[in-house]
């Protein structure tokens, strides 16, 4: 039985690495993409344009202006000098938000008083607009605590104190590219799976495969590990490049990251093997690949947290083994987490592999008699 099975499994390499375009394919598009996702997928704004309506002009609505000037978040794009000129501004995407300083902003400050500043942004984008949002808010805190003490005037009656925990600058890309991880390997996985068997139909061996001695059981062992070799190996290519190349902290145990990537692509090969198993042509299976990727990237709360979906939605959740994975990818990374608080993860995927595998078997039974 084992050397019927490796037998296979050297066939299923050799059909992939054989042709350029496949060898191109397992390695070129997930490398190429992690680098565009980890620096383009950032929800980090850096030099935002904003425009300035500044109808004071005295030196603390200077001193203002300047700090939005010093700041690597936003640049001042347009400055106006009427109220005509706002609506535009927004209007035609000229500028992100702007600040606008009252008359008596420095005549109020010099007094002892709160100057008015008010920030009209751009809220087409929420997400972006609440980011702008609060780097605003961390400018001016730090403008009036600065100004207090300079002017010895009494403190802030609330002090606010940031101490994120687990991502101490706030770095989206700390969150993001972990989450790329899990990504790139279920996109790799499940493409070499779903075309396994269809290759071999379109190809017409298929009907040769059925006449060896090969047992079904051996041929889903024989199929399933091409899929588990090649997604541990991108997987950890990808893992390498976060972390030397995008300087993500992998702060848990090793072993327990490739303990769930294990699982993971254990459920994800059962998935492709029984879009394979149902698909004719190759076509079928990138068709079929492509229907369950779509739904469970935007399922696994990849972008969009899965606490703001329906509570219908957040039940089918619960079938896609990417949502299990993700936690298991950030946990290790930022958190630190270990094998015991990662349990709750790692049982669901090994269920879903388990049930994704067995009906493969079934249907692969069923095609063949």
């Amino acid at each position: 039985m084992l050397s019927n099975i490796f037998a296979l499994v050297i066939k299923e390499l050799l059909a992939l690495l054989r042709d350029p375009r496949s060898r191109f394919v397992l390695i070129g598009p997930p490398v190429a993409q992690l680098l565009v996702f980890g620096f383009a997928a950032t929800y980090d704004l850096n030099l935002a344009p904003m425009a300035v309506y500044d109808e004071d002009g005295g030196a603390p609505a200077r001193e203002l202006i300047a700090r939005f000037e010093g700041s690597r978040n936003f640049q001042i794009a347009r400055r106006i000098d009427q109220d005509a000129q706002v609506a535009p501004s927004i209007d035609d995407r000229e500028a992100l938000l702007v600040l606008h300083i009252g008359p008596r902003f420095s005549a109020d400050m010099l007094r002892g008083n709160s100057g008015r500043v008010q920030v009209i942004l751009d809220g087409r984008n929420s997400n972006t607009a609440m980011i702008a949002l609060n780097y605003v808010r961390t400018i001016l805190i730090d403008f009036n605590e600065d100004w207090a003490v300079r002017h010895g005037q009494p403190g802030l009656p609330v002090r606010l104190e940031i101490r994120p925990w687990y991502n101490a600058n706030l770095e989206s890309r700390w969150f993001i590219v972990p989450g790329i991880v899990g990504l790139l390997t279920l996109v790799v996985t499940l493409i070499v799976t779903a075309l396994s068997v269809a290759r071999e139909r379109e190809a017409g061996t298929f009907d040769q495969l059925l006449v060896t001695p090969l047992r079904p059981v051996e041929i889903l062992i024989g199929k399933s590990l091409p899929g588990l070799l090649v997604g541990l190996l991108q997987g950890s290519l990808i893992i390498l490049i976060a972390v030397y190349g995008f300087g993500i902290p992998l702060r848990g145990p090793i072993g327990a990251l490739y303990l769930g990537m294990a699982l993971f692509l254990l459920s994800a090969v059962g998935v492709g093997l029984m879009i394979s198993s149902l698909a004719i042509t190759q076509q079928q299976g990138l068709l079929g690949a492509f229907l369950f990727l779509v739904p469970a990237v935007i399922l696994s709360g990849f972008a969009t947290p899965i606490s703001n979906m329906p509570w219908v939605v957040q039940l089918i959740t619960y079938l896609d083994p990417l949502r299990y994975f993700l936690v298991v990818l950030r946990g290790v990374f930022l958190e630190g987490d270990s094998y015991a608080l990662l349990f709750d993860q790692y049982w669901p995927m090994a269920l879903i592999g388990f049930t994704s595998l067995t009906a493969a078997g079934w249907l692969f039974r069923h095609r063949m008699y």
